[in-house]
């Protein structure tokens, strides 16, 4: 999430170089490359390959629900390993009878509808009524 509200906040809805995100988020390039794949595939962020090119975000921000992003990056947030879909998963033998797991899938919904309402957009704002600084990239700057 860091990354992304990097891109949306610091580049003005052009490409931004990992180099640039992971110094200003202090996170590893290895492992926003990694993110970034897994974001790609999903159609959140779009690259342009070469010296000049790096991530943009491949909608607008106010498009982009954290929802999406964990998805895409986590796969479905199940709170409790009884509740997840993949066919990987071993079935509980409580399963039916288990009136916790009804709390804790109740609590998953709302978990994932609440991040369905948050918006890259909305942390943005967030940033500007913080009076977090929005450094333009340098390859913005415009000389005359």
């Amino acid at each position: 999430m860091r990354a992304l509200f990097d891109i949306a906040y610091h580049s003005a809805g052009l490409s931004t170089q990992v180099k640039d995100i992971s110094a200003r988020q202090g996170i590893s390039p290895r492992y926003i490359e990694q993110i970034f794949q897994k974001l790609k595939r999903a159609g959140i962020v779009k690259s342009i390959r070469g010296p000049s090119g790096g991530y943009y975000l491949a909608r607008s921000p106010d498009e982009i629900k954290v929802g999406d992003v964990m998805r895409a990056t986590e796969g479905n947030i199940d709170l409790v390993f009884c509740l997840s879909h993949k066919k990987t998963a071993k079935a509980c033998e409580r399963a039916v009878q288990c009136v916790a797991r009804d709390v804790w899938h109740e609590a998953s919904t709302r978990l994932m509808d609440y991040l369905d309402s948050v918006t890259l957009q909305d942390l943005c704002k967030q940033a500007q009524e913080r009076g977090v600084e929005r450094v333009i990239d340098k390859h913005l700057m415009y000389y005359i």
